[in-house]
């Protein structure tokens, strides 16, 4: 809270001194700049510009600024300035531009409004227009909702390939911008090219969330950046985590075989990969899965209406025709798999099951469930010998929320190694005697300064999911799957193509 009063008394001060000679030029008094709202009042109506809206859009956070910099430009027009640059330099640096206009040039301020007319050449008319609109579209991108496209089919059928949903950033709350030096409306990479970043790490902010409209719920859609993409390859991407390839085939390797998987590099927080999942778990749970059934604090949790599993048909999958499992909701890629005699199973969900278990020529649909104790090493925290965890049976694990103290032991440090030292930026290691050292402190105790996620796709077994990769740091979050305004069936053809029932569908 002194923090906000600070900036506050700073931001009022700044304002005094930059519009001093607007007010004194108007005949009011410039102290009551200082006069929180008030001082913004007046100074819409000395400018006389239409005060209502631009009053309302001062009050909401972060559309503020924009209005800000309009009012700044208008400022401007008044001083008798209407360069290109003389306008840029009165909205991002008012605090030094106006001053030097008044107190150094002794500039006499005058209504745009009351001056002569000046006509505006079409080029310059096309250029701020352009440059309205932009700025709008970036801020209502980087603050309010965000456009994302499903691309995998880790939550089918709840959100299907070819989904385009916007994303709610204020029902979390909007983090500000980490990395401001960035090509717009772009995450990570820039177009037309392979591994070029598409953002400078020269100036880097420190992480901090608005308030939001709404805590995380579970089974919430949420969509946030990879925790497992901090570093990366440029072959592979998000397909394949750079941490699951140095694991499969060894760090010399992946560093130094370029042909294969070329150029290794690390992402800030904000340029990681976006990736949507159910949260099934929140701070302070403990989650269990138990034959692909999942427990939260020892009660069954509400499975999604569309979740998928992978099923086995008997006798085969030869007995039921293409056209056939396509009218059943099959996708061609899963077909690919269903028919490949390496594999041979498909994602269906229970009511799909049920329909294709009274199909002609098939005696029985069967679902793929891994057995107890059966280790999986591709899991997290990829030990299966201490934690012979697999898909289907996995847990019990314990969520960490803001303030936990963990008890650590080396049987339980792969759990929360990656928290430690990645997502909250400390070193770890273990000295020859086999102690824990937390930023070269002996210790057996870590306080977790962030709350963590669990998240999991719908479609159980075709979903790399926090079982792969671990927790979802609450610095990840990037907001709340809220809508489906258009869907694309890449498998269909003509106006089929368009999925007509989940155009502008509410996601549940």
């Amino acid at each position: 809270m002194f923090g906000w009063i600070l900036a506050l008394a700073a931001y009022k001060i700044l304002f005094l001194l930059s519009f001093w000679g607007v007010f004194q030029a108007s005949g009011r008094n410039p102290f009551l700049l200082l006069v929180p709202f008030y001082g913004e009042y007046l100074w819409i109506r000395i400018l006389k510009v239409k005060w209502i809206p631009h009053f309302v859009f001062l009050l909401v956070p972060f559309i503020n600024v924009f209005v800000f910099w309009l009012l700044c430009v208008e400022t401007t027009y008044g001083y008798k300035r209407r360069k290109i640059g003389e306008c840029f330099l009165s909205s991002v640096f008012f605090f030094a531009y106006f001053p030097v206009l008044h107190w150094a040039r002794k500039e006499t301020y005058a209504c745009a409004k009351d001056l002569p007319p000046v006509k505006k050449s079409t080029a310059r008319e096309w250029f701020d227009t352009l440059v309205f609109a932009l700025t709008a579209v970036l801020i209502i991108h980087a603050f309010y909702f965000k456009g994302y496209v499903i691309p995998s089919s880790s939550m089918e059928k709840s959100l299907n390939v070819g989904d385009f949903l916007f994303v709610s950033k204020v029902a979390y709350g909007p983090r500000l911008p980490q990395t401001v030096l960035s090509f717009p409306f772009v995450q990570h990479t820039l177009p037309l090219t392979k591994d070029v970043p598409s953002y400078l790490t020269w100036l880097e902010l420190p992480y901090h969330r608005m308030p939001g409209l709404q805590k995380v719920h579970r089974n919430d859609v949420i969509v946030f950046n990879f925790p497992d993409g901090d570093t990366v390859s440029s072959v592979f991407q998000s397909n394949l985590s750079y941490n699951t390839l140095v694991r499969e085939v060894g760090r010399e390797r992946v560093w130094q075989d370029k042909a294969s998987f070329g150029r290794i590099t690390y992402r800030p927080v904000d340029r990681r990969e976006n990736f949507v999942k159910r949260c099934i778990a929140l701070p302070g749970d403990t989650l269990l899965i138990r034959d692909g059934q999942v427990y939260v604090n020892g009660q069954a949790a509400e499975n999604p209406e569309n979740i998928q599993f992978n099923y086995r048909v008997h006798p085969s999958p030869h007995a039921v025709s293409r056209k056939a499992w396509q009218e059943l909701g099959v996708s061609n890629d899963d077909l690919k798999i269903l028919f490949n005699p390496d594999y041979g199973t498909v994602p269906l969900t229970k009511s799909m099951a049920e329909r294709l278990a009274k199909f002609p020529g098939v005696s029985k649909v069967e679902p793929v469930i891994e057995p107890q104790g059966a280790g999986d090493g591709r899991l997290f925290p990829f030990s299966p010998r201490l934690y012979p965890w697999n898909v289907d049976n996995y847990g019990p694990v314990y969520i960490p929320k803001k303030g936990d103290t963990l008890h650590l032991d080396l049987g339980n440090l792969s759990l929360y190694h990656r928290l430690i030292r990645i997502y909250e930026n400390n070193s770890l290691e273990i000295d020859p005697e086999g102690k824990i050292l937390i930023n070269g402190q002996a210790t057996d105790r870590y306080v977790c300064k962030m709350d963590y996620y669990w998240a999991m796709g719908d479609n159980r077994h075709n979903s790399a999911d926090s079982r792969y990769w671990g927790f979802v740091p609450e610095d990840h979050l990037v907001g709340k799957a809220f809508i489906v305004w258009f869907s694309w069936n890449k498998d269909a053809s003509g106006l089929k193509k368009v999925r007509w029932n989940k155009v502008m569908r509410i996601i549940r």
